[in-house]
């Protein structure tokens, strides 16, 4: 089969998988979610002080309410400045709670709740649990076999397969920032353009750990297998990922088994660091990052973002290569 006729496969079978997500109801269900994200965001009204231009923080800026009290109350008003005071407004004005940070800032906070723990922890789980069946229900023999028949490369199949539920996933994270972006910028005024780095964040945290539902329908076909073995995998995967931060952080003297923990985090994709990247690129400094021992390692420098990225595309690619290889050598 010639490079044309696979990329024609590919471009198939990326297509059969939005008709399926349209059939499953999954591609509504996803939207659906986006939709009530969105109303909340709609819901969310924000006062506060704007930065100041300039020195920021120097004489005649303003100052938070911990440094108002660090300098002590008489200071503060001899030398003019100003303490942050600002509301943030949620459910239409059901609850309403006190910020001490710049109105940009609080929308920040927003938009980094909603994309790292809503959408790259919960929605990428969510989305290997939902999308999990997927690949199962094309290897079924039933369905196979009629694809196989056709002059069509194994592992443009699998290939073609697995990009398609990748930009599917990518298409509703689009669609995810996109209306809450909107939705937050017209509701506040504020309009961060670094929220939508998101996108390509959030679908390259899911493709790596795609893969490894690939290759778990490829050896079983079973979609409860793909389901609880990914699962377990990502759990395993960001427990060595925390236990190397940690340690990073925090060094024991005399513990056995560092090396096969080095090795293990090199080796395998890293969910917590691909967090970390996540919060750098939102600028989100005086913010909790995941874990707290995150912070310390990336302000000892101890943290390679770029390393994490590529060994985890990496990992991703070989899983994907095992899955082909296997899919190429199965009877049907």
């Amino acid at each position: 089969m010639n490079l044309a006729f696979a990329i024609r496969t590919i471009r198939w079978m990326v297509r059969d998988t939005f008709r399926q997500s349209l059939a499953t109801k999954l591609f509504w269900v996803m939207l659906a979610i986006t939709a009530v994200c969105t109303l909340f965001c709609l819901s969310i009204t924000v006062t506060g002080d704007t930065p100041p231009t300039g020195t920021g923080y120097d004489a005649g800026g303003f100052i938070t309410p911990e440094q108002a009290k660090e300098i002590g109350e008489e200071k503060v008003k001899k030398d003019g400045l100003k303490v942050l005071r600002g509301e943030v407004s949620f459910g239409f004005g059901l609850m309403t709670v006190p910020i001490n940070r710049y109105k940009e800032d609080a929308v920040r906070y927003v938009q980094i709740w909603l994309a790292a723990i809503l959408a790259d922890t919960a929605g990428v789980l969510l989305a290997l649990l939902w999308t999990a069946g997927f690949l199962p229900t094309f290897l079924e023999p039933q369905s196979a076999t009629v694809l196989l028949a056709k002059p069509a490369s194994r592992w443009a199949l699998l290939v073609g397969k697995y990009l398609g539920v990748v930009l599917f996933v990518g298409l509703q994270a689009f669609v995810f920032v996109a209306a809450t972006w909107f939705a937050l910028g017209g509701k506040t005024g504020v309009w961060d353009a670094t929220y939508w780095l998101a996108v390509p964040l959030l679908t390259l945290n899911f493709a790596v750990f795609y893969a490894v539902s690939a290759f778990l329908a490829v050896a079983s076909r079973s979609t409860v297998v793909c389901i609880f073995g990914t699962l377990l995998f990502w759990l395993l995967c960001w427990t060595i990922n925390y236990t190397h931060i940690r340690l990073l952080a925090q060094p024991v003297e005399g513990m056995a088994g560092t090396a096969v923990l080095d090795a293990g985090y090199w080796v395998l994709p890293k969910p917590l660091d691909l967090g970390g990247v996540f919060y750098d690129a939102m600028r989100a400094t005086g913010f909790s990052a995941p874990v707290p021992e995150l912070d310390a390692v990336q302000k000892k420098g101890q943290l390679c973002p770029e390393l994490s990225v590529l060994t985890s595309l990496l990992f991703a690619l070989l899983v994907l290569l095992l899955a082909a290889y296997e899919f190429k050598s199965t009877d049907y």
